[in-house]
């Protein structure tokens, strides 16, 4: 529970509303360009801040360089309320123009359920394969529901 000083110099419990905006100036911060990506749980918690509570689908990617520094946050692609069409070529001539060498895909689920569909874990194996052509490594796919689920974390993502 997060408090705020009011003016009769009392501490209250904040409001959603101040609590969400905080949150996201946070993960605004650390999507910062030059900022460094240590881990899957850094990256599933700013990136679920960012996708989570969508009335949409979205589907962004993480732009990273070889020591892990993000170039870009860029959500990529916008559909309906459960289905949203990504074109891969749209992702390659991103991470060529970032320069990019490693990205992180992410996409929410509107209803809040975590568990990848086979459509999610067939595209994160094709744009695998088209992106290893330029050199581009795929570290994660994240999906954003009630919760962040990591396709490393389930095993869906075998190494290049």
């Amino acid at each position: 529970m997060l408090f705020v000083y009011d003016q009769d110099g009392e501490y209250r419990p904040a409001p959603k509303e101040l609590v969400l905006t905080e949150a996201n100036k946070l993960s605004g911060y650390q999507l910062r360009r030059g900022a460094k990506i240590l881990s899957a749980e850094t990256a599933k918690t700013v990136i679920g801040y960012r996708l989570r509570g969508k009335q949409h689908e979205v589907f962004a990617c993480l732009f990273l360089d070889c020591q892990h520094r993000i170039l870009a946050f860029k959500e990529m692609f916008t559909g309906s309320i459960n289905h949203t069409t990504v074109h891969p070529r749209e992702i390659v001539k991103e991470a060529l123009q970032l320069n990019a060498t490693a990205l992180i895909l992410a996409h929410n689920h509107p209803s809040g359920a975590t568990e990848p569909s086979q459509q999610d874990i067939s595209l994160t194996n094709i744009l695998k394969d088209i992106l290893k052509v330029i050199d581009v490594r795929i570290l994660d796919h994240l999906v954003v529901g009630d919760e962040v689920i990591a396709f490393s974390e389930l095993g869906l993502l075998q190494e290049q």
